[in-house]
């Protein structure tokens, strides 16, 4: 079995939360009961747990957050997707060392319990991130 990375977040409402992570993210729904809801966001697991009062607002662009790296196409549909659901954008979409190897476009939106999801791309991921063998590991 290849390992499976896990994340527990807070979210005020699990139905809600559901809701945008199936219908915006496009992630698939796992198991389910009714203070918690697994989903699958591109590969990880992600454990939506009902503690509203553990729900911190959202501390804006430097925020805590987790994301994931995608290629190009698959960015871009992801980005669509966003842009046609009325989402809280952190950071919209933006390009940084433009032209360069290390070129990334990367977007932060919050989820409905404020918690903060990167997504971004890059021109050469290896360079970018300074890895060297990145995709002959994968």
């Amino acid at each position: 079995m290849r390992p499976i990375l896990h994340l527990s977040i807070p979210v005020r409402d699990v139905e809600q939360a559901r809701d945008f992570y199936e219908r915006t993210l496009g992630c698939e729904v796992a198991r389910s009961r009714d203070d918690t809801c697994d989903v699958w966001f591109y590969g990880m697991q992600i454990t939506l747990q009902n503690r509203a009062d553990e729900v911190r607002p959202d501390a804006g662009t430097g925020s805590r957050h987790f994301g994931v790296t995608l290629e190009r196409q698959e960015f871009e549909t992801a980005i669509a997707r966003l842009q046609a659901a009325d989402v809280h954008w952190v950071t919209p979409v933006t390009t940084e060392y433009e032209g360069s190897a290390v070129e990334q476009t990367k977007a932060k939106i919050s989820d409905p319990s404020g918690n903060v999801i990167e997504l971004k791309t890059y021109r050469d991921v290896e360079a970018a991130l300074e890895i060297s063998g990145l995709r002959s590991a994968t």
